[in-house]
């Protein structure tokens, strides 16, 4: 059962009603969480092998999170002022596909040249430098092209289901590309580093 949103006024609601109406997303959101300690957990041995790429994972999957979460945002707000139906889904999708590329792109960019530089400065990463720094912007495009992806649609389709997508979309966007974006991130480094650092 899909929970319902708020039927009367925030602060003319009882707490414990409020607390009702809220449970049930943070139950449905904290099972989702706990896959991502079985996602981390079978990428065991990669990340035991080259722990580098254990500093990268909070900059992974909040840059997926913070993605989705802002496209959620928009299309939330866009549905709410009547720019855009369920009716719209392929031409929010086209656009957000393009919005996804180039935001991870310029990320990705980013959190290389980061890379770079910090080696430069405090001989961080070692000899494979270079190579960490691909994984983590290549890595950066999939996740936030997930995550933009994931934030425009999870709204449509919660709206189709009958749920409200204001209460709901962006912690469930958020959960949904933590796991997969750790998914994303060690395949990308798997692909990269097998029989270098893996």
């Amino acid at each position: 059962m899909v929970p319902k949103p708020l039927d009367e006024p925030y602060l003319d609601m009882p707490l414990l009603k409020l607390i009702k109406k809220r449970v049930g997303w943070l139950i449905i959101l904290f099972i989702g969480e706990m896959l991502t300690a079985t996602a981390m957990g079978f990428f065991e041995d990669e990340i035991a092998k080259a722990v580098v790429l254990a500093l990268f994972v909070p900059l992974i999957i909040s840059s997926g999170g913070n993605s989705g979460s802002q496209a959620s945002t928009l299309i939330i707000q866009a549905m709410a002022l009547g720019e855009i139906s369920i009716g719209d889904w392929w031409r929010v999708m086209r656009r957000e596909l393009i919005s996804g590329v180039l935001l991870g792109g310029v990320l990705g960019i980013i959190g290389f040249t980061r890379i770079l530089l910090w080696n430069q400065l405090f001989h961080s990463y070692g000899e494979h430098t270079v190579l960490i720094g691909m994984v983590v912007g290549i890595s950066l495009v999939g996740v936030v092209l997930w995550g933009t992806l994931s934030g425009s649609m999870l709204p449509l389709l919660l709206k189709r289901l009958g749920a409200d997508p204001a209460t709901s979309s962006a912690p469930f966007v958020a959960t949904l590309v933590d796991v997969t974006g750790l998914i994303i991130y060690f395949s990308v480094a798997y692909t990269f580093m097998s029989g270098i650092l893996l």
